[in-house]
């Protein structure tokens, strides 16, 4: 396991490795910000402000030291105009407090109103690009690193608007006022303070990319066991991890990642413990010989004793940017990286895409047909990146052609059957037609129009599709149904469930339609699953309906329900069927045999039968191994809806692949 995890943890190093970053993203990112631009601008009108403030009190402080030294030297009215100007002063260093504390508030709003309206924009960005993208995408992304774009390099991309922004601004006005004050009260002071920079910055930029470096590190963990916790913390993940007896493991390798952050964590402090401290000492060493000099300088009379307070005070105005700004390449670096790696997703092309030209699906019954198609699944260069896939470098091979020259009608109203062994190739058929995947060459028409000539939206209300794993959101019955027309009424909704066969369970439910199903819909059963997935579909009441094994894995009582809804689901429409039970493939008009990417056979199970091919070697090694519900020549099964006479003895509970 933990030879497992150093692997892993290369790979992702490898894959976040630093590396120069890509010509025009500064461009790019002032294109997100220039909607934004009088917000940016009046903030940093504010952060000039208080940078200003920060030097001027200084100054006044000075004059207050000064103003009681002579006051207290002169003549006896001069101490009270000393105390006038005292409290003057004071007067003003107050009034510049609480204008600084004024400036910081608006300054902190308008930071954080486009703060968080970048976060707003870069995520509706990403979420919405993301939803354009395949299917492929998505089955070679690791969900939890997908996540982790649209939260931590959202964040740390807004960062380079607001903070290091605004930090290289304020500390690079604040750094040239002070210097130019310094030198100007004591030309000789400030040059001897300076003489210390090199001991202060260098170990300063040193360990700013040592803190860096454990950050990023840091981050890589975190992301990992971020990515971990989505897959197992899921139904099915969970499921897994429980059945195959790797909890305990699990949490081993879980522990590992959180203990080596937990020891960067240890190392961050200490590294800046380390540098809080140098940049406290050195601080200290220079207001002493600021004080040692500059006291010298004011005893035998060459300046001001508040002069000397004035450098003191300036001084941490000095050297506190001047660290800043010897990090500040750390800080610009992290946040573009941030940008690009939000960029790297928005640059990701969707493979599918709607033609500007496109339009509706014709109105009245519609046929689907393939003319042609040869297919085969985009390689993970086209569709994938190596940082989601959590590897160092993508397999670049291009995925080999799965379908060869298919060929296949569907006249409207009619149902075509898919059968063959697995992995032939019929799921793949089926998701061309709702377009989850574009052909290679050939075509796929709906209603006689290319699908690829077709909106999105109407291609989407005219093809309705029933997977085997019935899929349903975290939500209520009631959301799940309307996800389909979300303008629908209960009573829709009630209808819907009673043709799909579930209306009195959902009546049963301690808040009927308004009871939460569970992540991927878990707290139903197989059954109960499958059935609300087809009063989805009826409430979509789309004219192709595409069922990719919709009754796989279903016990028979669970079976005959599902089948009941099934034909209310296909009642008038035109369907594609991946066939899982005999009653399926016998209600089909034609049935296709499919075998490597090829259709064999086509006709109707009496004919394929009768032409002893290969549909009917799959149906004698389907029924002819075990003895359930045997039935002999021209009986009558009358089991799971099968009523009609079969040739040969067969099992009637199978099932064909």
């Amino acid at each position: 396991m933990d030879n497992r995890f150093r692997v892993m943890s290369g790979v992702v190093r490898a894959a976040d490795a630093p590396r120069k970053i890509t010509p025009g993203t500064v461009r790019r990112i002032w294109a997100f910000a220039r909607p934004h631009r009088g917000g940016i601008t009046a903030f940093l009108v504010l952060t000039v402000a208080s940078a200003v403030i920060g030097v001027v009190t200084p100054l006044l402080a000075g004059k207050v030291v000064d103003a009681i030294v002579h006051g207290g030297e002169g003549e006896p009215g001069a101490a009270q105009i000393a105390a006038g100007v005292v409290i003057g002063l004071a007067g003003g260093i107050a009034a510049l407090a609480v204008s600084d504390a004024a400036l910081g508030l608006v300054s902190r709003w308008f930071s954080a109103r486009v703060g968080e309206q970048l976060i707003v924009d870069l995520r509706c960005a990403v979420y919405e690009h993301v939803q354009r993208m395949p299917i492929a995408f998505f089955t070679r992304t690791r969900t939890g690193a997908l996540v982790s774009r649209l939260n931590n390099d959202v964040i740390g991309a807004q960062s380079a608007i607001t903070s290091t922004l605004a930090n290289l601004v304020s500390n690079a006005i604040a750094l040239v006022l002070a210097l130019v004050v310094m030198l100007g009260l004591a030309w000789q002071v400030t040059l001897c303070a300076l003489v210390l920079l090199p001991v202060f910055v260098i170990p300063a930029r040193r360990m700013g990319h040592r803190i860096a470096d454990l950050r990023r590190e840091s981050a890589n963990l975190n992301a990992s066991m971020s990515a971990q916790m989505t897959e197992r913390f899921s139904a099915p993940g969970a499921t897994l991890v429980t059945l195959f007896g790797r909890p305990t493991e699990e949490a081993a390798e879980f522990r590992t990642r959180a203990v080596r952050v937990r020891d960067i964590g240890v190392r961050t402090a200490m590294v800046s413990r380390v540098f809080v401290t140098a940049l406290s000492l050195v601080s200290a060493l220079a207001q002493a010989l600021v004080y040692g000099l500059g006291g010298w300088l004011a005893v035998t009379g060459r300046i001001e004793a508040g002069t000397v307070v004035s450098l003191a005070l300036l001084l941490t105005r000095l050297y506190s940017p001047m660290t800043a700004l010897a990090n500040a390449r750390v800080d610009v670096m992290t946040a573009l990286v941030s940008f690009e790696r939000v960029f790297e997703v928005l640059d990701l092309e969707p493979m599918i895409t709607e033609r500007p030209d496109a339009r509706t699906v014709p109105d009245g019954p519609l046929g689907v047909a393939l003319r042609d198609v040869r297919f085969g699944y985009p390689g993970a260069h086209q569709v994938s990146l190596a940082s989601l896939e959590e590897v160092a470098v993508l397999d670049d091979r291009a995925g080999r052609e799965v379908l060869h020259g298919v060929d296949l009608d569907v006249a409207p109203g009619t149902m075509l059957a898919l059968v063959g062994s697995s992995g032939a190739g019929k799921s793949t058929i089926a998701s061309l037609v709702p377009r989850l995947y574009d052909v290679d060459s050939g075509s796929v028409t709906v209603g006689g129009v290319d699908v690829r000539d077709l909106t999105f939206a109407s291609l989407r209300g005219a093809v309705g599709v029933v997977t085997q794993d019935g899929h349903l959101f975290h939500d209520t019955v009631a959301a799940n149904l309307r996800y389909a027309r979300p303008d629908s009424s209960d009573d829709e909704l009630w209808s819907a469930l009673r043709r799909a066969r579930l209306d009195d369970m959902v009546a049963s439910l301690p808040d009927g339609l308004d009871t939460v199903v569970g992540e991927r819909g878990y707290r139903l059963s197989g059954g109960e699953r499958q059935r609300l997935t087809i009063a989805r579909l009826l409430l979509a009441r789309p004219r192709v309906v595409i069922l990719d094994e919709a009754t796989a894995h279903l016990d028979s009582e669970s079976e005959a329900a599902v089948q009941e809804a099934l034909a209310e689901a296909l009642a008038g429409r035109t369907a594609v069927v991946i066939a899982h039970r005999l009653s399926t493939v016998r209600a089909a008009d034609t049935i296709a045999v499919v075998e490597a990417g090829r259709v064999v056979e086509r006709g109707t199970h009496d004919a394929l039968l009768a032409a002893d091919g290969r549909y009917a070697v799959l149906y004698r090694t389907q029924f002819a191994t075990a003895p359930v519900g045997l039935v002999d020549d021209g009986e009558v099964c009358g089991i799971d809806g099968c009523t009609v006479p079969h040739a040969g003895p067969h099992r009637v509970d199978g099932l064909v692949d």
